[in-house]
């Protein structure tokens, strides 16, 4: 039996191919042209295992559909014409260029401005600190040296024996002085011509106001000479000198004068005797620095020894005295202070 022939398709009309490439358009304006079996109104066979898509390159078809119309689905690729003429640009000219020129300067001067305007400022500042510091300091030595603060009163305190008095009349060239300026010279040799004076200190008060501070010497005993009987202090400077033997202060019989280091030790044991026992002391004696002796008015001796230990032989005597009174002792022997006998 024969196989029947199969039935002729119908050919798809030509009407109807723009319809149906509608729904898978591919446009690639930048493949190759085709060969000629690519031409316009020709079917092209697709390879297989590909779906039937029908690419359509007539001028009127890519007229008619522009991209911005055609659905596109994932995948495709479109690519817009770069070959499309610009719009010429007009030339510059040398007033464009100048004008670009001014701009620039321009900027660049604003930034500048701008970064240093922070150091201008910095810069402002610490002159106008260093100015008023330097306007303070002239204001003040200005004031100090200026006849506002001159000295116009002297006061001495500290004088027991001296006459304060006495002491400001000696002190008064400086009158009229500014206080930073009085004469440190003129005031020492006009108190050395005070004997009982040690040491002094000079202490301005403003505006007007000078105070000298003195500590007097401390007569310690009294020396026999030629010009008669001086009263020295424990450095052996002479404070006064008179006829007759003052009353109240010892006789220094001391080897060598009062250069010698015996009498600087007896001066220290004098220094460091209390109140009380030193006023019972009527004579000292002493050969070397080793031996000073004490006489007190009940004739009773008090052997001391080197100064050493003079503040504790001190101490360890005014207990021993108020225990056993001068009047029922011959001697004191305190050269050593850890083991006293008296007798």
């Amino acid at each position: 039996m024969r196989r029947p022939s199969p039935l002729p398709l119908p050919e798809p009309s030509r009407a109807a191919e723009p319809a149906a490439a509608a729904d898978a358009v591919s446009i690639d304006e930048g493949a190759p042209p085709r060969g000629p079996q690519n031409a316009p109104g020709t079917q092209r066979r697709d390879p297989p295992g590909q779906s039937g898509t029908t690419a359509i390159e007539t001028a009127g078809v890519l007229t008619a559909l522009r991209p911005s119309a055609l659905p596109v689905a994932a995948g495709d690729t479109v690519r817009a014409d770069t070959t499309a003429p610009r719009e010429a640009e007009p030339p510059l000219g040398l007033r464009d260029v100048w004008r670009a020129a001014r701009a620039r300067r321009k900027a660049l001067r604003a930034e500048v401005r701008r970064f240093t305007g922070r150091q201008r400022r910095r810069r402002a500042v610490w002159i106008g600190s260093a100015a008023a510091v330097v306007v303070l300091i002239l204001a003040t030595l200005g004031a100090a040296y200026s006849p506002l603060f001159a000295v116009e009163e002297i006061r001495v305190v500290g004088t027991s024996q001296l006459d304060p008095q006495a002491v400001e009349n000696a002190l008064s060239s400086q009158l009229g002085t500014p206080l930073p300026r009085v004469d440190q010279s003129a005031v020492k040799a006009a108190l050395v011509g005070f004997p009982l004076v040690e040491t002094y200190t000079l202490e301005a008060r403003p505006p007007h106001e000078l105070i000298v501070r003195i500590v007097e010497r401390t007569p310690v005993g009294v020396v026999s000479g030629r010009a008669g009987f001086s009263v020295v202090d424990a450095a052996g400077v002479a404070l006064s000198t008179s006829a007759a033997m003052p009353a109240g202060l010892p006789l220094l019989t001391i080897t060598g004068g009062t250069e010698s280091p015996a009498f600087a030790a007896a001066g220290l044991v004098l220094r460091a005797l209390p109140d009380a026992v030193r006023a019972q002391v009527t004579a000292v004696t002493a050969s070397s620095p080793d031996d000073v002796t004490l006489t007190l008015g009940t004739n009773t001796q008090i052997v001391w020894g080197n100064a050493d230990q003079s503040a504790l032989k001190a101490l360890v005597l005014e207990t021993t005295m108020r225990a056993r009174p001068p009047a029922s002792v011959s001697v004191y022997d305190v050269s050593s202070p850890q083991a006293i006998v008296v007798r």
